[in-house]
């Protein structure tokens, strides 16, 4: 591995440049058409034959349309049924076909899964090729990747029509919701990024356990299966729970530097896409793009750290070897490893082509802190925009308060009750994240999972933690994670983390649909400039900072000063 001034390091630099440039193309070109599809998609009256089959199976009046109560029971009451089915699968799975000889998973660990994939977080404390079959993969994980990532669409959309609502007091049919992200969106781009994924050389079959004898005369089990059909839909669907334990850094789920940039791609077109969505609903796209910049630059500013960190090999050991290549596939380098860890982290998908735990200080952290922001740079699909509504809101009271102007969103007035459930969506996550640490560093056996002592084995922690409560999923892989209190206390940081800020959402949007939009006057804060823009990131992160600050000195900050 050469060193940051050596000629290779060069061609390092312009490869890696080079990938980031496409990536950016890519997204810039389906921004448009993408959310403007969706836009449709999600207004449209007309019912295709086998969404109004959905509804007779489902037995809803899908032209009902409900106010923010009977979003959020019907949101809950899908979601709880999706665990149970979820967990019984996982306990029954020795008496199912294609099960290749695995029995049931163990009770805490099935809990744990269940409510992972539901939350659309996917932290996995087991390796997929040796505890899942095929099915279950299929039937049960995959499935849940679409309805997940369908239930955050649906979520994001619901808070857009309280928005753009003019007194109606109603927020649309979860149902309807429901099945039109999972058959009009994200079932035909799955199966695209599926034959695409196939052509790089991505694993497609139902093959079991094959034993294979290596180059130095050794004995390996290579284990095949369904992985590209449910790699595409990880990725889409802001998901992250991989076939394999190594996830996108083994090289069935993703074998070469095409893939990769697809992967990366595929995990940001929709949550950088949703923007477009939302200025196109509430009639204003500039109100979209001002969301799109923020987001953007955020992300970028993460890039730039984390790359720079990595690439400047900072430490002792990276210094004495020329780079910070360790937990890093050779195939992809720092650059395609810090472009996949930053898009990972900042969309809550938790999907990872190399070992978190192995970056440098700094670089770590600051992929801590790409959760700790709430992933909302651009964040998952649906949760990313609706949580960078959340703080918009937020930004424009702030600002009224600075400057004496009426704090409204979009002609909507944000009083009391608007500010109120605000507030409590920012606290419901640090709350999550921060009590869980706590409990876990109470006790010396739960201590125990810190393979590592003093502010790294912290950084472990906080890892865990923070990728449970903003249900992303990836982890630094030093954490040993699978004993019964993680199993469950992981999960219950999921849940808050969901569907806490969920609930808030819907009864924010709730409140803004029951206000008739107010005409801009002078004294309006206008939420489309340049200004916002830059206000509304420095909230983003001062939010962040301010919460998790002191954790985060006596961790990543602490390691990398050490």
């Amino acid at each position: 591995m050469s060193s940051p001034s050596d000629p290779g390091s060069l061609s390092d630099t312009a490869a890696g440049l080079l990938q980031i440039g496409l990536l950016l193309l890519l997204l810039a070109a389906v921004h448009v058409p993408l959310g403007d599809f969706i836009a449709r998609t999600m207004t449209s009256p007309r019912h295709l034959r086998a969404e109004r089959a959905a509804y007779r199976l489902l037995r809803v009046d899908a032209d009902a349309d409900t106010r923010w109560p009977t979003y959020a029971l019907s949101v809950v009451g899908f979601s709880t049924v999706s665990v149970l089915l979820l967990y019984a699968f996982l306990r029954l799975q020795g008496f199912l076909p294609l099960s290749l000889g695995f029995g049931a998973m163990e009770a805490t660990q099935a809990w744990n899964t269940a409510v992972s994939f539901v939350t659309n977080t996917n932290w996995q404390s087991y390796s997929g090729e040796s505890a899942l079959g095929h099915l279950v993969q299929m039937a049960g994980l995959t499935v849940q990747n679409f309805l997940s990532a369908a239930v955050g669409l649906s979520v994001a959309v619901a808070l857009v029509r309280g928005l753009a609502g003019r007194g109606t007091s109603t927020i649309g049919n979860f149902w309807v919701d429901l099945v039109r992200s999972t058959l009009r969106v994200l079932l035909p781009l799955a199966l695209v990024a599926a034959v695409l994924l196939v052509l790089t050389g991505v694993v497609q079959n139902f093959t079991g356990a094959t034993h294979v004898t290596t180059l130095a005369g050794g004995s390996q089990t290579l284990v095949g299966g369904p992985v590209a059909s449910q790699e595409a839909v990880k990725e889409l669907g802001t998901n992250g729970g991989g076939f394999f334990n190594a996830n996108s850094a083994h090289p069935f789920e993703n074998p070469n530097a095409v893939s990769n940039v697809l992967e990366v791609f595929l995990l940001l077109v929709i949550p950088f896409s949703l923007p477009r969505t939302f200025g196109t609903m509430v009639g204003d796209h500039r109100q979209g793009f001002t969301i799109l910049t923020v987001m953007g630059a955020l992300w970028g500013a993460s890039l730039a750290v984390t790359t720079w960190a990595e690439t400047h090999a900072l430490g002792t050991v990276p210094q004495a070897v020329g780079g910070a290549m360790e937990g890093k596939e050779v195939r992809f380098g720092e650059w395609a490893s810090a472009l996949f860890a930053t898009s990972t982290t900042t969309t809550s998908t938790g999907a990872v082509n190399s070992l978190h735990d192995s970056y440098t200080a700094l670089g770590g952290g600051a992929l801590l802190l790409n959760m700790m922001l709430g992933e909302v740079t651009p964040g998952g699909v649906g949760s990313g925009l609706y949580g960078m509504l959340v703080l918009a809101i937020l930004t424009v009271f702030l600002g009224g308060l600075m400057v004496g102007r009426t704090p409204e969103y979009l002609g909507k007035k944000i009083r009391q009750r608007e500010i109120t459930l605000v507030a409590l969506y920012i606290l419901a996550t640090p709350f999550a994240l921060l009590v869980g640490v706590a409990i876990a560093l109470s006790s010396a056996s739960t201590r125990s999972a810190m393979l590592n002592s003093g502010p790294h084995g912290l950084s472990e922690l906080l890892y865990a933690f923070a990728s449970a409560a903003n249900n992303n999923g990836s982890a630094f892989a030093g954490f040993g994670a699978n004993t019964a209190f993680y199993n469950v206390a992981l999960a219950l940081a999921m849940a808050v983390g969901r569907f806490v800020p969920l609930l808030l959402v819907l009864a924010l949007a709730g409140a803004f649909a029951r206000q008739r939009p107010a005409d801009a006057t002078t004294g309006t804060l206008p939420t489309s400039s340049a200004t916002f823009a830059g206000l509304h990131a420095a909230v983003v992160v001062v939010v962040a900072g301010l919460t998790f600050f002191p954790a985060l000195s006596l961790g990543p900050l602490a390691e990398a000063l050490a």
